[in-house]
């Protein structure tokens, strides 16, 4: 794996987003419940209110979760630094420019951009765009 990247340039040019192809549910489950589900989980975070569980929509609708906020994510494929400065602010208001709300959970690795399974195609398409306005002014 590449170094992290600090630059903010750097980082839009080389963003790279990438659509995957499964759809996913945000959930909130008690601490004892989310213990149990860790292994299906794309993503976990802890929170004073509740565990928030990133699960498949096969997954969730199996478990009875309410499955009516369906959401796709977009990796980010560029290895951005974890105090790299910009990254997000710039996917978040390209997408707000469109009219897309987008949640981003900022791994070690990579950025994880969840939109609207409606808007999915679109956002990529937006995403697309940043990082080809990126890689012209370089």
């Amino acid at each position: 794996m590449s170094s992290p990247i600090h630059d903010r340039l750097a980082m839009l040019s080389g963003m790279t987003p990438v659509l995957d192809e499964d759809t996913y549910i945000f959930c909130s489950v008690r601490p004892d419940v989310a213990q149990t589900l860790f292994s299906d989980a794309r993503g976990i975070f802890i929170e004073e209110e509740g565990t928030t569980l990133v699960l498949s929509l096969e997954r969730a609708a199996a478990l009875g979760f309410d499955t009516g906020m369906p959401m796709r994510l977009i990796v980010l494929r560029v290895h951005s630094a974890l105090d790299g400065v910009g990254l997000t602010a710039a996917v978040a208001t390209a997408l707000a420019e469109e009219d897309i709300p987008c949640n981003v959970i900022a791994a070690f690795h990579h950025d994880h951009i969840f939109v609207p399974g409606n808007q999915a195609e679109k956002a990529l398409s937006v995403l697309q765009d940043v990082q080809k306005r990126a890689q012209s002014t370089q």
